[in-house]
Formats: C-alpha cells, structure tokens, sequence
C-alpha cells in the first residue's frame, strides 16, 4: 500500500552571520533541531516521556541571510503583532511603511528572526526561553 509521508514542518531563521545574536539563535535552533532528529529515533519501549512532555516532531531547519519577501515579511508580522513592527523593520510605524523600507534596504529588516511557519509564530531576536518555546511548541489544533 502506497501512503505519502507528511513533509517536516519548517522554522525559518533570518541570519546574519556578524550579528552575535544571530549567531546564538543558528546554534540554539541546530541543536533542537538535532534534538527532535535523536528524539525521534530513540527506543520508546522504556520512555514514557512523550507522554507528560510532548515536544514536537522533527523538523527542517531553513537558515538564510537572505531578507524575507514581501509576502512572508507580512506573515511575519501578522505572527508578531502590530505594536513590534519597529522592532523587526527599522523605524516602521505599520505594515505598509514596514514594506516600503524593505524595497529600500534590507539591511532595515532587523535579524535574527525565527520564523514557524506551519504554526504562525515568530521570535525577534536570540531568546532562548522564547526560542525553545516556539519550537517546542505543539502545532495548533485545528
């Protein structure tokens, strides 16, 4: 019998490889995600541990320094709220003044930015509590 396998979720993080906190966040998320991989895999004959902590799956881990679209900058700050627009695009007021400074500059979008796309939510800067939070989190019942 012929089954298609459910692809990984993906978490995006916005990297600037000079950004020290950046730089914080890739290792943070590397090792989680490298975590979920070992999780995955372990015998679950003797842990019972999934069962009072559920974590989640496996997922692919998309590192980039490229600045986000304008579709996934919008995205992006419909996840974080309107009163952080300034704190994720230099200077932005709102989402049209966020997108035309991305059209100026990149370098106005601010990184690291931690993206979970599958469960629309998103980390401004390397806090790890935050961090761990999101992609610990267990997707939304829908």
């Amino acid at each position: 019998m012929f089954r298609f396998h459910k692809t990984l979720d993906v978490i995006t993080l916005f990297h600037k490889a000079s950004s020290p906190a950046s730089i914080r966040a890739h290792t943070l998320l590397k090792q989680a995600s490298a975590s979920a991989v070992a999780g995955a895999t372990e015998d679950q004959a003797s842990d019972h541990s999934h069962q009072t902590h559920p974590r989640r799956k496996e997922f692919e881990l998309d590192v980039t320094e490229e600045p986000p679209t304008e579709d996934q900058l919008k995205s992006i700050l419909g996840y974080i709220g309107a009163d952080k627009i300034g704190s994720i695009m230099k200077g932005a007021k709102n989402e049209a003044d966020a997108l035309k400074r991305l059209k100026e500059s990149s370098e106005n979008f601010q990184r690291p930015v931690t993206v979970d796309w599958e469960n629309g939510r998103a980390v401004l800067g390397d806090s790890e509590s935050e961090i761990l939070k999101l992609v610990n989190a267990l997707p939304d019942k829908k």
